[in-house]
């Protein structure tokens, strides 16, 4: 069986002093059972990546964005079964709006210093200080076994144009 591939977005969103998480708390039979993540999701066929994170916001949070950065690229070898997921990062740190109810979880503003104290993936802990940290255009990749535990990793940072 050919593997496939997914293409997807993760959004940080920050206001100055906190990043917007989702505890994921709401979904039946989710990979991200219990952890506290970005917003993100699929892209849908036809959709640029830019696209897709304006409206998956949109969706799972009520905001619009104003403002974003692509900050970087994750690929996910075999995250779910038979996929790799390729993953664009984007930071906002312009938007409107009000939060609404989000049918995947809890939606949190959470301070800086308590963002590495939420229970969350390995790999995210680092995409959460390189975010915080604004660190250059990155890529890089995260290998999970299938007990969620992190086996490899990489990065190369970019310098920005």
């Amino acid at each position: 069986m050919a593997k496939k591939t997914q293409l997807a977005t993760i959004c940080y969103i920050d206001n100055g002093q906190e990043l917007l998480l989702l505890h994921r708390n709401k979904k039946a039979n989710d990979v991200h059972e219990g952890k506290w993540i970005s917003v993100g999701g699929k892209i849908e066929a036809g959709e640029t990546p830019q696209a897709c994170a304006i409206r998956e916001i949109y969706e799972e949070t009520g905001l619009t964005v104003e403002d974003m950065r692509f900050a970087g690229l994750v690929t996910f070898p075999d995250f779910t079964p038979d996929t790799d997921w390729y993953t664009y990062v984007f930071k906002i740190t312009a938007f409107s709006g009000t939060l609404i109810d989000c049918n995947e979880g809890t939606l949190a503003w959470v301070p800086y210093e308590e963002v590495m104290k939420k229970p969350t993936w390995a790999g995210d802990y680092q995409l959460f200080d390189w975010i915080l940290r604004d660190v250059p255009f990155f890529s890089a990749r995260f290998v999970y076994d299938d007990k969620q535990t992190l086996q490899e990793q990489d990065v190369d940072f970019y310098p920005q144009a």
